[in-house]
């Protein structure tokens, strides 16, 4: 089983420490969780909460995470309350993880018990060295101040969605894509045509970076046509790289946070 450590260093353990039992019949309002998000919620576990809990998980007294049932907190929502705002007066300080942090930890608690199956996360430096080769992803990807601008900047793609989102953007890219990243294309007065990325939109204006990464704005009512295409410039990744190449890029992207 294929259980790298991914996630940056943090003080997360504490969170944890005050958790307890309950019985079956509290649990509710549990999220089905992804092999990926739950795979690197064991890396943030062993690298921060393995410390005070043991990799089984139950070596402060009263807490065992392989019943994932907690006393504090029956449904995934409170789980997320209870590590964003700790628990005044105790030993359990609150805590501002990211999305794909707050994630990973939820899922593996709520999943202490399960078999990654297939690799979900690969090696982040392989999968820079994908990113950058064979993927070609800085054609039009930016990170850390290389590449263009043309597509969305990936510099701290990875503190805002979680790794299984970032996956299925990497395997199916058009039905993923977020409305406000589509492409567009425009056709001026004198007929010019001009395609980009849609950065903003209202009533009467349109904003665009042009595919010469030029930021213009459009006045709607000058435009002969105005189009938002459907399909994604970028290519479906499930078709390009074999497994492992994917695992790396995905790790890559997960581990960029800014």
């Amino acid at each position: 089983m294929n259980r790298l450590v991914l996630a940056r260093r943090l003080s997360v353990c504490a969170v944890l420490c005050l958790f307890g039992l309950v019985g079956p019949s509290d649990a509710q309002d549990h999220t089905e969780y992804s092999p990926t998000d739950i795979e690197y919620g064991i890396s943030v576990y062993r690298a921060q909460c393995a410390v005070c809990h043991g990799e089984s998980g139950d070596e402060i007294a009263g807490v065992d995470f392989r019943s994932g049932q907690l006393r504090r907190a029956s449904s995934d929502r409170e789980l997320r309350q209870l590590i964003q705002d700790g628990i005044p007066g105790t030993g359990m300080l609150a805590f501002d993880l990211d999305t794909a942090e707050m994630t990973g930890v939820v899922a593996y608690l709520r999943n202490w018990n399960y078999e990654v199956d297939a690799i979900s996360l690969g090696d982040a430096a392989r999968g820079q060295s994908i990113f950058e080769g064979k993927a070609d992803c800085l054609s039009c990807h930016r990170v850390k101040g290389r590449g263009p601008r043309v597509a969305p900047d990936l510099t701290a793609i990875g503190t805002g969605r979680p790794p299984s989102s970032l996956q299925r953007t990497l395997l199916d890219p058009t039905g993923t894509m977020r409305p406000i990243n589509r492409p567009v294309e425009l056709v001026l007065a004198d007929g010019t045509r001009v395609t980009g990325r849609r950065l903003n939109e209202d009533t009467y204006t349109v904003q665009i970076i042009d595919d010469q990464e030029r930021l213009r704005s459009f006045d709607k009512d000058q435009l002969q046509e105005f189009t938002v295409l459907t399909e994604s410039p970028m290519p479906a990744y499930g078709d390009l790289l074999d497994e492992q190449e994917l695992a790396d890029l995905l790790a890559y992207l997960v581990s960029l946070k800014g």
